[in-house]
């Protein structure tokens, strides 16, 4: 059954779907009650993720690196191979925004104790510190989006997502 907008909070998706049923009554529209609002979403969520991280003087890209480095738990370093993995970049980016970073003063490239010709990047004190900073603020900005839904509806949301999300995370 084709879910119908909401007669107390009709939202800019209802009124673009609303005109696709009037104009193509032949098409099922019903997808573009959930993606047009999960595009509208993830765009929002891009500028609040961007703006969170400029407060702490950081790209996108950088947190993710950032990230993947403090979520591998002390000493904070991984290979680049690990991070190209995580990050799902080619090694020239990878190698790029190593250099970068490390030219912030925010990693630091060390010699792997397992393979002398290997090298592992971690994180310097100041690059923990920053991480740390972005994600809290990240944090507090993703969980005022969700203040929407009852906690009951997070849970519920996430499950539906994953299922969705599962079928292209192999």
């Amino acid at each position: 059954m084709e879910s119908e907008p909401s007669d107390e909070h009709p939202d800019e998706v209802d009124r673009i779907v609303a005109a696709w049923r009037r104009e193509r009554p032949d098409l099922d529209v019903e997808p573009l009650t959930v993606f047009s609002r999960v595009s509208r979403l993830a765009r929002h969520l891009d500028l609040a993720r961007r703006a969170a991280f400029a407060a702490r003087n950081l790209e996108t890209w950088e947190f993710d690196v950032l990230s993947a480095l403090r979520r591998a738990g002390e000493p904070y370093r991984l290979s680049p191979g690990s991070l190209i993995t995580q990050t799902l970049v080619t090694s020239g980016t990878m190698t790029n925004r190593i250099d970068r970073l490390e030219s912030r003063g925010l990693v630091v490239r060390r010699r792997s104790p397992d393979d002398r010709r290997g090298v592992l990047v971690e994180l310097t004190p100041e690059g923990l510190t920053r991480v740390d900073a972005a994600m809290s603020d990240l944090l507090a900005v993703e969980a005022t989006i969700l203040s929407a839904l009852g906690s009951a509806e997070r849970p519920q949301l996430a499950d539906l997502l994953r299922t969705v999300v599962g079928q292209f995370d192999g």
